[in-house]
């Protein structure tokens, strides 16, 4: 799927040898990469007809095979409670998944009338399963999907999508049989969070791009989408009362391309796409340090009242907004008041990170003073892990983003924080950066923290991976996507994917189930959807692909 981008993907290249001397090759030279069609190389093998049952990403808490198929027919109906505005809703998705490839009409009608068709059916009673659990049921006499929630089903939904042929994700009638696996599916989170982070600052994504990673998220359970809109590349959200942070602080991205922003409504409809898939944003205003777009487009906001240049290059640390100044804080209320009135969900990032433009003095004074903002605004705090050096807010969230070889006095810092009550997003960045390369050879990405092969990615265990932090402080997991060297929705498919999946299942299923060997093949039976889907892919050598 190509884009509108000017800038090729040998600029994330360059950019690399320049800062850090890998070797780089072009990416349609390099063979380990899936093209959607274009070189034939990904080409899938024959899928069993029937998929076994819970052999999906990621896989089920609880598995029971029993009897026979259900088969999708033009007979087929989908059932919904008519009074649930939700159930509706989800009907009507799960219609408009299932009809291009079916060629099946899928009528949506009152759960009564979906005799022997897909039921989709809320239970409130059903505590057990939790905000996000569900039960699939499926045999010959039809499938039932039940959930205490809306977004259970919605889980459910995706669920019962994998379990079908992977044609059923080309947006052409393909030729069936559309079959089940017969049995039962009892499933709940591990996690409450599943992130996902997309970096639109470094290189600008439009709203339809970003609804279509919100798409790819949905498939593997992911409910958080983590938007980072500002950086000293770039501003990408409307703020009125600061108007200058867009059409100027926006005006560019990495490698001098024309960036761009999201008008308040624009946000909102992403905001709105993200909800349908049951996802919240979370948006990442990123403060002290990493504000040079701010700064070039306000000259007050700067110690010395001067404005640097934008910036188009991809070096970090080096800005800071001016923390005894009283203009930096009616700035930086401003903008919290502003998006949060944007944004109906519980969370605001205020990043927090690479401040090394910021003494430890003034980076404590800055975070006692905008901590209380975003309470203010009716918000949670979420910052990266260093915002453990100060006292985090109550009801905070840190998300880690260090290293195996972080030192230990760093991470017994964010433990200690863990005792204390702050809850923690665990996003190593050895274990979790979407883009850190592959292997050496990768063409895309970058490499500071080391090569993150897909088995490196998935196998760690959040619950035990940070020394001293209860387990219970651990809320969940999320995949970062920074984007120095990506500035094409193919270039965030190859280093998502097949990563992507294996944080999602981190986080969603349950430990007991972790296992690499049992994992590798599952994954691999997901190359045929990525490719129905367009998704272009790393073909990973640890990974026994279909046709090697």
């Amino acid at each position: 799927m190509r884009q509108r981008r000017t800038i090729p993907r040998l600029i994330g290249s360059l950019l690399l040898v320049a800062t850090a001397g890998v070797g780089c090759g072009e990416a349609t030279a390099d063979s380990r990469y899936a093209g959607t069609g274009t070189d034939g190389k990904a080409a899938a093998a024959a899928e069993p007809e029937v998929r076994p049952l819970g052999r999906i990403v990621p896989v089920p808490a609880s598995v029971t095979p029993e009897g026979e198929p259900y088969t999708l027919t033009r007979a087929t109906r989908i059932g919904v409670d008519s009074a649930s505005r939700e159930s509706k809703a989800l009907g009507r998705y799960l219609a408009g998944l299932l009809r291009p490839a079916t060629g099946f009409p899928l009528p949506v009608v009152d759960e009564a009338g979906a005799r022997g068709g897909i039921r989709l059916r809320l239970s409130p009673g059903d505590t057990a399963l939790g905000d996000e659990g569900y039960r699939l049921r499926s045999g010959p006499g039809g499938v039932t999907l039940t959930a205490r929630e809306p977004a259970g089903l919605f889980r459910g939904v995706q669920t019962l999508r994998q379990q079908l042929p992977s044609a059923v994700e080309r947006n052409s009638v393909q030729a069936g049989p559309w079959k089940i696996a017969g049995g039962t599916i009892t499933d709940t989170p591990r996690y409450a969070y599943r992130g996902a982070m997309l970096d639109v600052a470094r290189h600008f994504f439009t709203v339809d791009e970003v609804k279509r990673y919100i798409d790819q998220l949905a498939l593997y359970k992911i409910n958080t989408l983590h938007l980072h809109l500002s950086d000293d590349q770039g501003w990408r959200i409307a703020v009125d009362s600061w108007p200058r942070l867009t059409t100027y602080g926006g005006s560019t991205e990495v490698g001098g391309g024309p960036g761009g922003f999201y008008t308040k409504e624009e946000y909102r409809e992403i905001v709105r796409y993200a909800a349908s898939r049951y996802q919240e944003v979370i948006p990442e205003i990123d403060l002290p340090g990493h504000t040079n777009a701010a700064l070039a487009s306000y000259a007050e906001l700067n110690c010395d009242g001067v404005a640097p240049p934008l910036y188009t290059g991809i070096k970090v640390g080096f800005s800071s907004l001016c923390v005894p100044k009283p203009v930096t804080y009616d700035f930086v209320d401003d903008v919290i008041r502003e998006i949060a009135a944007l944004t109906p969900g519980r969370y605001l990032h205020i990043g927090g990170d690479e401040a090394h433009s910021t003494s430890h003095a003034d980076y404590v004074t800055f975070m006692d003073k905008v901590q209380p903002l975003v309470a203010k605004y009716g918000k949670k705090v979420v910052g990266w892990h260093q915002l453990t050096g100060t006292k985090p807010a109550e009801g905070a969230l840190v998300q880690y983003w260090g290293l195996d070889r972080t030192p230990a006095a760093e991470k017994e810092r964010v433990a200690a924080a863990a005792r204390n009550g702050t809850g923690l997003v665990l996003s190593p960045a050895d274990r979790s950066y979407l883009d850190m390369k592959y292997t050496k050879d990768t063409p895309l990405g970058l490499a500071w923290a080391g090569y993150v092969e897909v088995r490196r990615s998935y196998d760690w265990d959040p619950a035990t991976y940070l020394p001293g932090a209860p387990a219970d402080s651990v809320r969940g997991v999320e995949a970062p996507l920074w984007t120095e060297t990506l500035a094409t929705m193919d270039d965030l498919d190859v280093m998502a994917f097949p990563r992507l999946p294996g944080i999602a299942e981190l986080g969603w299923s349950p430990a007991s189930t972790h296992d690499w060997e049992t994992y590798k093949v599952r994954l691999a039976e997901q190359a045929p959807r990525f490719e129905a889907m367009g998704i272009d892919y790393y073909r990973s050598p640890q990974v026994p692909w279909p046709g090697e």
